[in-house]
């Protein structure tokens, strides 16, 4: 048996609601959880759907987190309901800017030429959550890229002169929000945001805070990242933990449970 601890729905950047996604897992005998970027507002269907077809899921969250002037992903893990609040008023202002920064985005595409309707990219998402994975995608409807990753790598990413980056929250106190109230604080994708070097600047405070695990799988990783990444994780005393990082049909080139990551993985992060 395998899990995938690192999912989105339709309620941040995904394709799929939560409900199809526990069928596919059902489908596949995997261990889920439902990550969705900086909100929780999937998990009451999420866990309601996995309950009745008996499969084991994982409720979670993936905040978008500034360290050092660079963006970090931190996922939390066994969200408890009691917490759903606390999740959301702590992200409220990161979607208000992140609004904010998606119509600043709409506007200078359409100042460059690109024929992008913000109102239609909202409309697309069934929740109404926009994300640039959004855009991507309806920059590739309209045959101005060929696929995501070149919609990202020539037009999305910062630094490009279209992208500006809602303010964040801070990585280390984000950790220490989570570990606060026992929701398992994961660093997402590490060596997809930072070398080696970098992280290790980073885990000593972290963990101290409460950080416990560290992603070694991942769907960006090559061979030797996951290497290193659990080179890591076993040195500093974390536990590791990893996922597809599945977003359906919006980046389809990742699969559910691409990762294979075994259930024993699950098993250490719940005890």
């Amino acid at each position: 048996m395998y899990c995938d601890l690192h999912i989105h729905s339709y309620f941040s950047d995904g394709s799929l609601s939560p409900s199809q996604i526990v069928t596919l897992a059902k489908q596949q005998d995997l261990i889920v959880a439902l990550t969705d970027h900086n909100t929780v507002a999937g998990l009451d269907e999420f866990i309601t759907q996995a309950q009745a077809q008996g499969v084991t899921a994982v409720p979670g969250i993936e905040l978008s987190t500034d360290c050092q002037r660079t963006e970090l992903h931190l996922l939390g893990l066994f969200v408890k309901p009691e917490h759903y609040d606390d999740l959301e008023n702590l992200t409220h202002s990161f979607r208000v800017q992140k609004e904010e920064s998606n119509r600043e985005l709409a506007r200078r595409l359409q100042a460059a030429g690109y024929a992008i309707d913000y109102e239609q990219i909202r409309q697309s998402s069934p929740e109404g959550t926009v994300n640039r994975a959004h855009f991507a995608a309806a920059l590739c409807q309209k045959g101005y890229v060929s696929s995501i990753s070149e919609a990202f790598e020539r037009l999305l990413k910062p630094g490009q002169g279209f992208y500006c980056p809602p303010k964040r929250l801070d990585f280390i106190e984000a950790v220490k929000f989570l570990s606060e109230r026992d929701i398992l604080p994961i660093w997402a994708h590490p060596l997809k945001d930072r070398n080696e070097s970098q992280i290790r600047a980073i885990l000593p405070k972290a963990k101290q805070v409460g950080l416990v695990g560290l992603e070694t799988w991942h769907s960006s990783y090559h061979k030797e990242q996951t290497r290193v990444a659990a080179s890591l994780a076993q040195e500093y005393g974390l536990l590791p933990s990893g996922g597809s990082d599945f977003h359906g049909d919006n980046k389809p080139g990742i699969a559910l449970n691409c990762c294979r990551i075994p259930a024993s993985v699950y098993d250490d992060l719940k005890k």
